[in-house]
C-alpha cells in the first residue's frame, strides 16, 4: 500500500510510493496516456513490467474518475501513514523490486490532486536503469519556488528507500535532472561526475513530418533491410557492443552484448541493413506504448559508414512503425553533438540540426554520480 506524506511547505502537496506497476498505473495512467510522447520512458517501462495482457484489460480503460476513486481509497487508508519501502527493506538495502515515487498537488484539500513529477527506479536484464524523472508540466512555466520543494521531497524519500550507490545516474528533462542531482549530491555527500553522461535532444517523427528518400535503396542481392534473426546473433551482438563502447560511460563486454542482442532478436525488435552478406547497420525498436514507439541503438560499423545505410534503415523502420503498425509518433534521443542528427533530420525527425525546437522537442540530460557502483546499461 503506498503512503502519503505532506510536503513540508504545503499541506496540499503529497508524495506517493508505488511498489508495483499496477499501482503506479492505477494512479497515473490517464496523465501518462495524455502525454504519451514525452512520458515514453516511464510509461513504457511500467507497461512492460505490468504485462501486456493486464495493461490492455485493466489500465487501458482507467480514466480520471477511476483515479479520483483511487485517491479517495488511498487517502482513507493512509492517514498518518509514513512512506513505506515497497521491497520491505530499509535504508542501505535497495531491495529487488521496482518502484515509483510520484508527487501530487492540489490548491485545496477538497479538489483531487494532479500529478506533478514521476520518479522511476527500475531495472532490466543487464542491470539497474538510471533514476528516471518526468513531469507533465510545461518546463518553461516551472519556477524554482514550484520545482525545488518537490525535488527535495523526492530526494529525501528516495534516500529512505535505496542506498546512495543505487543512484549512479539520473536521466530526464534537463531542469529536473539538474535540480534533483544537485540536491541529491548535497544530501548524500556524493560528488557529481564532471561531465554529463549524456546530453541529448528528444525528437519525434510522425506522418506529417516523415520524409521519403530521394535516393532509392540499392536493388539486388547485395543490399537488404530485414528483421534480424537468430542466425545474425554474433554479428548483431558485435554491433551492440560497438554502439555501447562509443558511449564511453557504459561499455559492454561481448557476453553482455550477446545477451542484449539475443533478447532484441527473440522479441523481433532489431532490424539490420545487410550488404554483401554482412550486417552493416542496426536499429532497435523499444519502449512501445499504444501510440508511440522509440528507436534506439542506431549504429553502423566503421567499415560500412558514409554509404547512407543508417539513413535507409532508420527511414524503413520509422515507416513500418507509422504506416504498418499505426503508431502516431516515433521518438528518439540524439546527442547534442552527434552527427547522426543529419540522418534523423532527413528522415523527418523535428527540431534537429539547429532547426526550431517545436513543441515536443525537449532537452534531456543524464548526470552521473561518483558512487563506485556498477552502472546499468540502457
Amino acid at each position: 500500500m503506498p503512503g502519503l506524506t505532506p510536503i513540508r511547505s504545503s499541506a496540499n502537496t503529497l508524495v506517493v510510493q508505488h511498489g508495483s506497476a499496477a499501482d503506479f498505473l492505477s494512479a497515473t495512467f490517464p496523465t501518462l496516456r495524455h502525454h504519451e510522447e514525452s512520458a515514453n520512458i516511464v510509461f513504457a517501462h511500467a507497461l512492460k513490467l505490468l504485462g501486456s495482457e493486464a495493461a490492455l484489460t485493466g489500465c487501458h480503460f482507467t480514466n480520471e474518475s477511476d483515479v479520483s476513486t483511487w485517491w479517495k481509497q488511498e487517502t482513507r487508508t493512509s492517514q498518518n501513514h509514513v512512506v513505506e519501502d515497497p521491497t520491505g527493506g530499509s535504508n542501505g538495502n535497495s531491495g529487488s523490486g521496482p518502484f515509483w515515487l510520484t508527487v501530487w498537488s492540489s490548491p485545496s484539500p477538497f479538489i483531487p490532486p494532479t500529478l506533478d513529477i514521476v520518479l522511476s527506479c527500475v531495472s532490466w536484464t543487464l542491470g539497474d536503469y538510471p533514476i528516471f524523472l518526468w513531469t507533465p508540466k510545461n518546463l518553461t512555466s516551472m519556477s524554482p519556488s514550484w520545482l525545488i520543494p518537490r525535488i527535495e521531497l523526492l530526494a529525501e524519500h528516495l534516500l529512505d528507500i535505496v542506498p546512495p550507490r543505487r543512484v549512479f545516474s539520473v536521466f530526464g528533462m534537463t531542469p529536473l535532472v539538474k535540480s534533483f542531482t544537485r540536491y541529491w549530491s548535497d544530501l548524500v555527500k556524493c560528488p557529481i561526475e564532471p561531465e554529463p553522461f549524456y546530453a541529448a535532444y528528444y525528437s519525434y517523427c510522425n506522418l506529417e513530418t516523415f520524409k521519403e528518400s530521394k535516393e532509392p535503396l540499392p536493388r539486388g542481392d547485395n543490399d537488404n533491410i530485414r528483421r534480424a534473426n537468430i542466425e545474425d546473433l554474433t554479428a548483431v551482438a558485435q554491433l551492440c557492443k560497438e554502439f555501447a563502447d562509443d558511449t564511453v560511460y557504459f561499455p559492454l563486454e561481448i557476453d553482455a552484448a550477446t545477451i542484449e542482442a539475443r533478447e532484441l532478436i527473440s522479441k523481433g525488435l532489431i532490424w539490420i541493413y545487410e550488404s554483401d552478406g554482412e550486417v552493416a547497420s542496426i536499429c532497435a525498436v523499444t519502449r512501445s506504448t499504444q501510440n508511440v514507439s522509440a528507436i534506439t541503438k542506431v549504429y553502423t560499423t566503421p567499415k560500412w559508414r558514409r554509404r547512407g545505410f543508417a539513413e535507409h534503415l532508420v527511414r524503413n523502420v520509422t515507416r513500418r512503425l507509422l504506416v504498418d503498425c499505426g503508431k502516431r509518433t516515433v521518438t528518439l534521443y540524439v546527442g547534442h553533438n552527434n552527427s547522426a542528427q543529419r540522418v534523423y533530420d532527413r528522415v523527418g525527425f523535428v527540431g534537429l540540426c539547429g532547426k526550431e525546437k517545436v513543441n515536443g522537442v525537449e532537452d534531456s540530460l543524464e548526470l552521473g554520480l561518483v558512487t563506485g557502483a556498477p552502472r546499468g546499461h540502457w
